[in-house]
């Protein structure tokens, strides 16, 4: 087969891999001038850094099999990680369970039930028992007080905005989940970053690719995928003479957000419903390079409505600075609505709301700690999943013959993350593969 994939981030990349080592062949389509998505980098103190923070946990089996697979198992190291919390107008560790017993933010009757209510998540493996529920519903009920007003619901409200009541409970647990995985026993958690930063993987993977005869087209959008006959037949891009193509093909992968789907073909209104029932909130993170650390901790969660951001990712608490130049890295990161009066501030703007609050992590904080900042946004980054989303879940195979969607609404009941994107775009490709063997019978009804 000859097969096009719009997008060279995590889940694009992973299927074209796939499929040129089946012998297919495969082009890949990206409008931004590099790879990796949401986890491309840019260059700090002459290393690689990523735009978004990044990490994996000892749970990540998809792309950790993807690292060994492709030869880099040496890049990929592990941390030990130092979790905190800002609540009750002070920084709390709460990496252990230890660190929990001494939250001082809570009487002790409300952190044993903060424990004992992880622990239960923890131990629950039938996810679809939760579906039901939104995750504010269920932490009321099953937890309640100040524990779940003091800790989960400025939490919540944080990541979610005025959205977070209408979050499932499966997202809740999967974090849970994934957060138990990375910690042994009664110790704290280790977490996993590739040295030559997640680039070195996309690098590696897109090398791959070529190599194999594939083709990888940055800064060339796509605009339109062509359909004949009630089946995916090419796809028109721009150049990068900002010129447009076209190319014809036996299978399409779409790996673009659901509200941007529809605009590159025309699909039946039962399907697009889908897609118009999920949300995006919008991802602001400002990166600062500074000359000393905020904090010892490397991920500090904020469960306080006054702190204009909702967390804290000092990445040089967890990677070594020697791979920045001797620079320490910090991200200040917060969810938004796209109509958010905050997403439309410049990053001046941003960093002078963000700057008056970090004394309340260190009182001996000033700005000239921060040597050079640098601003990343992204429109489509945490999708606001509901409860008994299994139900409303857009099929990957849409109703278009041979076109195929793959993207961070279809990771559930996970939430979204690079290595779920990696055993999306591998379970995708795997798919498409299986029906043109089987001549396309198992295509759903339009």
């Amino acid at each position: 087969m000859n097969v096009g994939i719009i997008g060279a981030g995590a889940a694009g990349l992973a299927a074209g891999y796939d499929l040129v080592n089946a012998g297919h062949a495969v082009t890949l389509y990206e409008s931004a001038p590099f790879t990796g998505g949401q986890a491309s980098t840019i260059e700090v103190g002459g290393g690689r850094l990523e735009r978004g923070y990044h990490h994996l946990f000892t749970s990540d089996y998809a792309i950790i099999d993807l690292i060994q697979e492709i030869g880099l198992s040496e890049e990929l190291k592990w941390f030990p990680s130092l979790v905190g919390t800002y609540a009750a107008g002070r920084v709390y560790r709460t990496t252990t369970p230890l660190d929990l017993l001494k939250f001082g933010a809570l009487p002790l009757l409300g952190r044993i039930r903060l424990g004992l209510l992880a622990l239960r998540l923890q131990r629950m493996k039938n996810w679809r028992a939760l579906e039901s529920f939104t995750a504010d519903q269920w932490l009321r009920t099953r937890l309640g007080g100040r524990a779940y007003e003091v800790v989960w619901n400025p939490l919540l409200r944080a990541k979610f905005g005025e959205y977070y009541e209408e979050i499932g409970m499966p997202w809740f647990w999967s974090k849970i989940q994934t957060r138990f995985a990375s910690r042994k026993g009664l110790g704290g958690e280790r977490l996993g970053y590739p040295i030559g930063s997640f680039d070195s993987i996309f690098d590696e993977l897109a090398r791959r690719i070529e190599s194999a005869g594939g083709r990888v087209l940055l800064e060339n959008p796509v605009r339109t995928v062509e359909v004949a006959n009630g089946e995916a037949a090419g796809i028109t891009a721009l150049g990068t003479d900002r010129e447009p193509f076209s190319e014809g093909f036996d299978a399409v992968i779409a790996t673009v957000p659901s509200f941007e789907f529809p605009k590159l073909v025309d699909l039946p209104d039962h399907y697009r419903s889908r897609l118009d029932s999920v949300h995006y909130l919008a991802a602001v993170v400002l990166i600062l390079e500074m000359n000393r650390p905020l904090t010892d901790i490397y991920w500090m969660n904020i469960a306080d409505r006054s702190v204009p951001f909702l967390g804290i990712i000092e990445h040089t608490n967890l990677a070594p600075r020697s791979l920045y130049g001797g620079r320490y890295v910090l991200y200040l990161t917060n969810y938004l609505d796209r109509r958010d009066e905050m997403f439309a501030l410049s990053p001046d703007e941003l960093l002078d709301r963000y700057l008056p609050h970090l004394k309340k992590f260190n009182p001996a904080f000033q700005p000239n700690w921060i040597e050079r900042m640098h601003y990343n946004s992204v429109s489509a980054a945490q999708p606001i999943i509901g409860a008994n989303y299994s139900a409303r879940i857009p099929d990957h195979r849409t109703p278009i013959r041979r076109l195929y969607l793959a993207n961070t609404t279809q990771i559930y009941p996970e939430d979204r993350g690079t290595n779920y994107s990696v055993r999306m775009g591998r379970q995708v490709a795997r798919m498409l593969m299986q029906d043109e063997k089987n001549g396309w019978n198992a295509w759903p009804a339009a």
